[in-house]
């Protein structure tokens, strides 16, 4: 009996401990996240507007999931016309409000104490951030063709009625 105990009391450890050990399964709400979890590589312009240049770019974008399956976690290398940009990026679904919410932080362009935080549509494919920096409300655009392909849009506004497309690009996800 007391044999019978111990095996008993052994198979629930191991159950709890491989349950433990688990890697979490991805909550149904963050599953469109899901489509940029690798390595993505955009090309793009900027457009020349009356507060920017024109001039071509690349992006390096390389997204993977948190051990615990909460957050989407990206760092881009954004090589911009006239000087290099890296940033971390974390989006997620906040349970609270029910929307997606996006937070990059920026190292490299001098505005590492104003992060971007953007409340997230995403319907579908289609993906829809509205963030404020410098007084003016960005709406970036990313629309995805899964598995490998996207496109991005950046426009700015100072009223969230008029909207001036500043930037737009293609990206394909790498082998």
């Amino acid at each position: 009996m007391r044999r019978l105990s111990m095996i008993a009391a052994l198979a629930t450890l191991m159950m709890a401990s491989s349950a433990w050990c688990a890697t979490p399964s991805l909550a149904p709400e963050l599953q469109p996240l899901d489509v940029t979890e690798g390595t993505w590589l955009y090309h793009g312009e900027d457009l020349a507007v009356s507060d920017q240049k024109g001039g071509k770019w690349t992006w390096l974008e390389q997204c993977e999931w948190s051990p615990n399956k909460a957050f989407m976690a990206c760092s881009f290398t954004m090589n911009n016309p006239g000087k290099t940009v890296k940033s971390h990026a974390v989006s997620t679904y906040n349970y609270s409000d029910k929307s997606y919410w996006h937070y990059e932080m920026f190292d490299s362009d001098g505005s590492g104490a104003e992060p971007f935080i953007a409340r997230m549509t995403v319907e579908g494919n289609t993906w829809i951030a509205y963030g404020k920096s410098d007084n003016k409300t960005f709406r970036v655009t990313y629309h995805y063709s899964p598995p490998t392909k996207a496109t991005v849009s950046v426009e700015l506004s100072s009223d969230n009625v008029h909207w001036t497309t500043v930037a737009r690009g293609e990206g394909v996800k790498q082998p």
